[in-house]
């Protein structure tokens, strides 16, 4: 019996997670012992897991998690990258010093254990971490050099986890994550929202608002894929890192135009219709110090594997969210 905690369980990226795990189980384990924490969940939220409801915040609510001694803890917890940015408090409040807190809690159980507890995190960080001036693909030598709060938080996270594997006290592992789309649901606060409105909500029916030049290109992965690398994280061999535990993942570059193209191909002109052009000074700030593509050889040598294109990423929200 494994124990998985999964910070954000409430989430969707959260909730993709549970689905993935109870359906398909993670090697080597043969049962699974699933925590979900989150300040809510939503009412069709996944059963066959224990949902307890509490904020990161909280330093009793997670040493006691971390007391359980969970095999393999995912940390998809934090507030979005726009929300980060306007209020800067709570951005580092959230974002930051919760994941030294949980640290410091599963270091505690390390040391009562006399070294024998050491657990897999796997931590959900950013392309964000990235800045600019940018000349082509991003390598996995490129320069970590965030121009954003919520960036910031995510490298030092980054940053606090190599250091605390280095030192054998958990075996951890953090993903830069592209940006996941098509997300279900409503618009977030996320100043990378509208890369999934401009698809979601015209075919919906609904109008879209794109706040960015149409040639802005960006790095995409599906909610597929972003589950699919944090199981295959959760049972990589950390031998293989060879002491480097942050992983650029594969994805899909594209502009606006052409995700806008893979609507018109895969849903039709109806779709297209709907999208205004509504520019928007601070979100093309924001993106602007994104990065746009990847050369991820370290994580594709590793096993990761992402959407074929942006075609493929339409259809995922088409089979698996789109509810007519």
């Amino acid at each position: 019996m494994a124990k998985i905690l999964i910070l954000g369980g409430g989430g969707m990226i959260g909730q993709k997670l549970i689905s993935k795990l109870l359906n398909e189980g993670l090697a080597p384990y043969r049962e699974l012992d699933i925590v979900a924490f989150d300040l809510g969940f939503a009412p069709d939220a996944l059963a066959g897991v224990q949902n307890i409801r509490g904020s990161l915040t909280d330093e009793a609510a997670l040493r006691q998690l971390c007391a359980q001694r969970p095999d393999v803890v995912f940390h998809l917890a934090s507030i979005v990258s726009g929300e980060a940015e306007e209020n800067f408090d709570k951005g580092w409040d959230i974002n930051m010093f919760p994941t030294w807190t949980l640290l410091q809690a599963l270091r505690a159980e390390h040391l009562a254990s006399k070294g024998v507890y050491v657990p897999r995190v796997i931590f959900t960080s950013s392309i964000a971490v990235f800045g600019g001036p940018f000349e082509g693909e991003i390598s996995d030598n490129f320069l970590s050099a965030p121009q954003t709060s919520y960036g910031s938080q995510k490298a030092i996270c980054e940053l606090m986890l190599s250091d605390f594997s280095r030192k054998g006290f958990v075996d951890g592992l953090s993903l830069r994550l592209p940006t996941i789309c098509v997300r279900p649901g409503k618009p977030n606060l996320a100043a990378s929202s509208f890369f999934s409105g401009i698809i979601r909500e015209p075919i919906n029916g609904e109008t879209a608002y794109l706040p960015v030049d149409d040639q802005v290109q960006h790095w995409f992965a599906s909610p597929k894929a972003a589950a699919a690398f944090l199981t295959h994280a959760a049972t990589l061999e950390s031998a293989a890192l060879m002491g480097r535990r942050a992983l650029n993942l594969p994805g899909v570059s594209c502009t606006v135009a052409e995700q806008i193209e893979s609507l018109r191909r895969v849903v039709g002109q109806k779709a297209v219709d709907l999208i205004i052009s509504r520019p928007d000074p601070l979100v093309e700030r924001i993106v602007s110090g994104w990065p746009r593509a990847f050369d991820p050889k370290r994580a594709i040598a590793l096993g990761f594997c992402a959407d074929v294109d942006f075609d493929a990423i339409i259809q995922t929200y088409l089979d698996e969210d789109f509810r007519p």
